[in-house]
């Protein structure tokens, strides 16, 4: 029995150490310490044995069971320590070499445009404001003095949902909005998007942005000067101090008076050249002193209040500042045009 013990360890070991998985170690401790196995059949034989025979060999036994165990134990370690020997040669990594460039996005041009534009406001003190994009015809038409027959209600101006409602053709909806909830005195400038039934040229968009800004207060602590200073320091915030700014007599219901609004071409310095199309300015949109019929679609007093408003298309804005001469170029999705902002 003790040959047999001898003999049973010495095969074990010698397979132990040539075992290089865990799953190969495993079936090794079922086959030699398993309940079925060799050593298993001596101890269980011992009954047989006289006393001195079977001290001897019962510690024969054990100490057999002990030193597979033991190596088992080691072989486990020892392929533990190769496989994390290999993930490090892997996953090592070398601290000394040149780190490579990770490619982040930015800001779409419109929306840095957009954020200069609220910045330039806000340090003037005025509120930002937002709202709805899909809008009721009294808000979007209305209430900003647009007759029942005016041409802006055309469906090739406006686009219509089934259910009647508008997505907003300027945001001097969101103007509406906020009067309707607070009165005069305020300051406020809303941008955001917008939609129109026109067809897409170097100019125009059916989907873009404007801004517009609003300020009333009682009647005649507001007048055009008023209108004229806050209009300057706008543009010389975004185009530089040099620019100045002129107002052409114009029609649109929601102001009286209302102007053309133009600014001197920033990089002519009024001279001409091909951005302005050689006359020195550049026609930005409608403006003026807001008509009191836009006070009183809000419920105000007519003639209570007075104010200004102006509102621009912040693409035309950006094309300006950043001398670009097609307005689908922000649409294009060209990483080589939007990759230079």
């Amino acid at each position: 029995m003790k040959n047999k013990l001898e003999t049973t360890k010495k095969i074990a070991l010698a397979e132990i150490k040539k075992a290089d998985s865990f799953d190969g170690l495993e079936k090794i401790r079922i086959k030699y310490l398993g309940r079925k196995s060799e050593l298993t059949d001596v101890l269980r034989g011992l009954k047989d044995l006289s006393n001195e025979k079977k001290k001897e060999v019962g510690e024969l036994a054990n100490k057999t069971r002990e030193e597979i165990e033991d190596s088992i134990k080691y072989q486990v370690l020892s392929i533990k320590q190769r496989e994390l020997s290999g993930l490090d040669e892997k996953e090592r990594i070398d601290i000394t070499y040149p780190g490579e460039k990770i490619e982040a996005g930015h800001l779409h041009p419109i929306t840095q445009t957009r954020y200069m534009i609220e910045e330039i406001f806000k340090s003037m003190g005025f509120l930002v404001v937002e709202d709805r994009e899909v809008e009721d015809e009294f808000h979007n038409f209305d209430a900003l003095n647009m007759p029942q027959n005016h041409p802006a209600r055309d469906m090739q101006d406006t686009f219509f949902l089934k259910s009647g409602a508008v997505p907003r053709t300027q945001t001097s909806s969101v103007q509406i909005r906020y009067m309707e909830k607070n009165k005069p005195p305020l300051k406020i400038v809303s941008s955001g998007r917008v939609y129109r039934n026109e067809n897409a040229d170097t100019t125009h968009g059916f989907n873009f942005h404007q801004v517009e800004c609003l300020m009333a207060d009682k009647a005649g602590k507001i007048t055009i000067s008023n209108f004229k200073s806050v209009l300057s320091e706008f543009m010389k915030g975004l185009f530089g101090k040099n620019v100045k700014i002129r107002l052409r007599p114009s029609y649109f219901p929601f102001v009286e008076p209302g102007f053309e609004t133009d600014v001197s071409c920033p990089y002519c310095n009024g001279k001409g050249c091909r951005i302005c199309k050689n006359s020195g300015w550049i026609e930005l949109g409608g403006s003026g002193m807001v008509n009191q019929k836009v006070f009183t679609s809000v419920g105000l007093p007519e003639d209570e209040y007075e104010g200004f408003a102006f509102g621009f298309g912040i693409e035309r804005l950006a094309m300006i500042k950043f001398g670009i001469d097609d307005l689908r170029l922000f649409y294009s999705g060209d990483l080589r045009f939007l990759e230079q902002f």
